[in-house]
């Protein structure tokens, strides 16, 4: 999308007061980055030339429009999965200005770093890329200040074969990262080792991404009248990932052979028991959700 195509998003969103969630990278430094190391020659197993392919420039020029835009026609515009913590300035200068302007990060990139990614492991592939050490301290630091609303996943899984782990040639493998089911855990884990509390989780997991649904007072959070969403999680239970504690198709993700602390013992949906020691109960019973 380019900006005529945000804008006629945005004109269409003012019937009705949803926000415009947006993948914020912009095409130009990632065609130019990546030309240049084409006619470089080079190799695309490593995962530094990835990484090169899809500089912090393409985040921040894009989240830069996202706040013109925002500032122009007041509507609220939510990042996803924002990577590049050079971008952070920017987004706290809109926050400064009361633009209504919300962001998150995902799992991956507080729980990973670039220095720890190898050479064709392509399970890693995301966009935005997975950055730095500095990097992902640094998403910390904005997480634990509130400047940063949210944790989620952007869980995206595919066969094997898409991934192209033979090859493991970062340009042709698909790019998500499968995590859906591993995300409280994982982020407990990160947030026990830094001394972060606990009741933030419910805050960047479930208040926050209610919220923004527009499911407020349903969602998200214990009252009287909401939904009796609940997971019984177990703080101190440590375990490693194997792939049969995956509960999607492929059973395909880089948190495979992790050491966690924290799990899921049971979830309950609208006062109903569904999964119980990692086994699903009954059938799915699902249904669409509309803002309140």
């Amino acid at each position: 999308m380019d900006e005529a195509d945000l804008r006629c998003a945005l004109e269409r969103l003012r019937e009705n007061g949803l926000p415009l969630l947006v993948h914020a990278e912009v095409a130009g430094p990632v065609n130019a980055a990546t030309e240049a190391l084409n006619l470089a020659g080079a190799d695309w197993r490593k995962y530094s030339t990835y990484l090169a392919s899809r500089p912090d420039e393409a985040e921040i020029e894009a989240i830069a429009l996202l706040i013109r835009l925002a500032e122009e026609f007041r509507q609220p515009i939510h990042i996803v999965h924002l990577s590049s913590a050079k971008a952070l300035p920017l987004i706290a200068e809109a926050r400064d200005r009361g633009l209504p302007v919300t962001v998150e990060t995902c799992t991956q990139y507080l729980w990973y770093a670039a220095e720890e990614v190898e050479d064709g492991a392509t399970d890693f592939k995301c966009a935005p890329p997975i950055r730095g050490v500095a990097n992902r301290e640094a998403l910390w630091g904005a997480l634990v200040e509130g400047l940063i609303d949210m944790v989620t996943t952007d869980h995206s899984t595919c066969p094997p074969a898409m991934k192209r782990r033979d090859e493991g040639r970062w340009d042709l493998a698909w790019g998500g990262i499968a995590s859906l089911g591993l995300a409280l855990p994982v982020l407990w884990t990160a947030m026990s080792r830094r001394g972060v509390r606990m009741d933030c989780l419910a805050d960047w997991m479930g208040t926050a991404p209610a919220g923004l649904a527009g499911l407020k007072g349903r969602k998200g959070g214990f009252a009287r009248g909401a939904d009796a969403d609940i997971v019984v999680f177990d703080p101190d239970m440590t375990w490693t990932v194997e792939p049969d504690d995956l509960n999607f198709r492929h059973k395909l993700s880089p948190y495979v052979g992790a050491e966690l602390r924290g799990r899921v013992m049971e979830t309950w949906l609208r006062g109903e028991r569904v999964f119980s020691q990692n086994e699903f109960i009954g059938t799915p019973r699902g249904r669409e959700l509309m803002p309140v």
